[in-house]
């Protein structure tokens, strides 16, 4: 390609194109990966598996293994929420 000519080769024309294709779907990537990691995607994401574990807990159209993991979970989150609050409350009658 000669300086007075501007023309690009078909080759050149084939790179470019498939840099401008590559460029989008690094631009798509990214903004998927934004997207998942989200403090807001998060806090939905949890609140979902959240109402699933009460759901799969008290409803009797779930199934029973998904049932029992529940109760198990939900029982074990219990378990450390009360250990929490009693070493908070320990703290704070001991000043």
């Amino acid at each position: 390609m000669s300086d007075k000519d501007s023309t690009p080769t078909p080759q050149v024309a084939a790179l470019e194109a498939e840099v401008v294709l590559a460029r989008e779907q690094l631009a798509a990537t990214v903004d998927a990966l934004a997207d998942e990691v989200s403090p807001q995607r998060q806090v939905e994401r949890l609140q979902q598996r959240a109402r699933r574990l009460v759901f799969d807990a008290t409803d009797a159209a779930a199934l029973p293994e998904d049932r029992a993991r529940a109760r198990k979970v939900l029982a074990v989150a219990g378990a450390v929420v009360a250990l929490v609050v009693v070493g908070v409350v320990r703290r704070v009658t001991r000043h």
